[in-house]
């Protein structure tokens, strides 16, 4: 990174500080994406880099199976649940989702007692329709019922436009989800149940003496994917919800609506490396951080410090680096009395393309105000020889 250029300049009372980088500045160029629907987050910051409806609902297929997933983690998570309990398979699961069915099965058979672990196995690696009735059943006593706690559930966690009818993502017309939620729910999997995350890396299973592979075919790849899940059904297309970690960034990517198997494999890869290539995050400030020593007026201490109220870390496109700007403004001198922790100024960023971002300025010390002859006096000096910071 080149050495930052600062510069100070005032307006009457006001005191703007500024730093630029140097450098040249380029334009940011869209990327073309064959998915019908499509979005990229950076996990850490919440950043959107990519939007192609994300906000569309459309059918998610078997990646709304994360949703029964996040179901089951939470009551693992609480201790309601454990991982060597067993759920028994029942007719209705066997015959909607199992070998008879003709969709993708864990191979269950009626009246088996099978254990939780074997079955979060079963939805991940397999995409086992009947593994999730198995679990939609065992928590609620039917599907419907599950499927109507899930669309609760996930407003709860910030599923805005997802709607469960399933527990499978079999076709339903009004079984919908949107890209950004799929983002947002592998997120909250992710970040609160790192204890079962692994399961996503495992790319085969065997149940009952039959082998089969993930069908996640980024993990095959040395691309750092270590999640989630696919989905296809002959109206959502090919589908996948994915992450990877490189380095301290994680980034997921969701795709529906591809045409084959081939580009549910080759399109996410191509978006994640444009992801992890164009982008990276920038930690600016931390919080508490003393970003300037600010003059007071009237005050027994003559400065007071200027401090950040939050960490400042953004994502964008390394290329706008250069052309980024942070403005820190406050009134100068800072009249008193001041209380520690009052908001006295923010910091303005401006980069490319994005709405400017206003990062709160608090003092960082309390400075009582000068007794009546301290301010008469202060008050004839400032006539005599100008007030001090202005």
């Amino acid at each position: 990174m080149k050495k930052q250029a600062y510069n100070f300049i005032k307006f009457g009372m006001f005191v703007v500080f500024s730093v630029a980088y140097a450098g040249h500045i380029s334009s940011a160029f869209a990327i073309d994406v064959k998915a019908r629907s499509a979005v990229i987050v950076e996990v850490s910051t919440g950043k959107t880099l990519l939007d192609k409806n994300a906000d569309t609902p459309m059918a998610p297929a078997s990646m709304s199976k994360l949703m029964t997933l996040y179901m089951l983690f939470e009551r693992l998570k609480d201790g309601s649940l454990s991982l060597d309990d067993s759920f028994h398979v029942s007719e209705n699961a066997w015959r909607k989702g199992g070998a008879k069915s003709g969709s993708s099965t864990m191979f269950l058979l009626p009246g088996q007692n099978v254990k939780i672990e074997d079955l979060i196995r079963g939805i991940i690696v397999q995409s086992g329709n009947d593994a999730c009735i198995v679990v939609a059943e065992g928590i609620s006593g039917s599907e419907e019922s599950f499927a109507e706690e899930m669309t609760v559930r996930g407003r709860g966690i910030g599923l805005l436009d997802s709607n469960f009818y399933n527990s499978t993502g079999w076709p339903h017309p009004e079984h919908l989800m949107t890209p950004r939620d799929l983002a947002t729910l592998a997120a909250a999997i992710i970040d609160r149940f790192p204890e079962f995350y692994h399961y996503f890396r495992e790319t085969e299973f065997s149940y009952g003496g039959i082998r089969q592979m993930n069908r996640n075919p980024l993990l095959y790849k040395n691309i750092d994917v270590d999640g989630l899940k696919t989905g296809h059904t002959l109206e959502s297309g090919y589908g996948l919800t994915a992450s990877a970690l490189r380095g301290e960034r994680r980034v997921i990517v969701v795709v529906n609506g591809l045409d084959s198997r081939k580009e549910r494999s080759k399109e996410p890869e191509r978006l994640l490396n444009w992801a992890f290539r164009e982008f990276n995050n920038y930690s600016l400030f931390k919080s508490g951080e003393k970003v300037e020593e600010a003059s007071v007026w009237l005050g027994k201490a003559p400065s007071v410090p200027l401090l950040v109220k939050d960490d400042v870390k953004l994502t964008f496109k390394r290329k706008f680096r250069r052309k980024m700007k942070v403005k820190l403004v406050y009134q100068s001198p800072i009249p008193s009395p001041i209380k520690k922790g009052t908001e006295v100024g923010k910091i303005i960023i401006t980069i490319p393309g994005q709405s400017n971002l206003e990062v709160p300025v608090l003092a960082g010390a309390n400075v009582d105000q000068l007794g009546l002859l301290g301010r008469l006096w202060s008050a004839f000096s400032a006539l005599l020889f100008g007030v001090a910071g202005a």
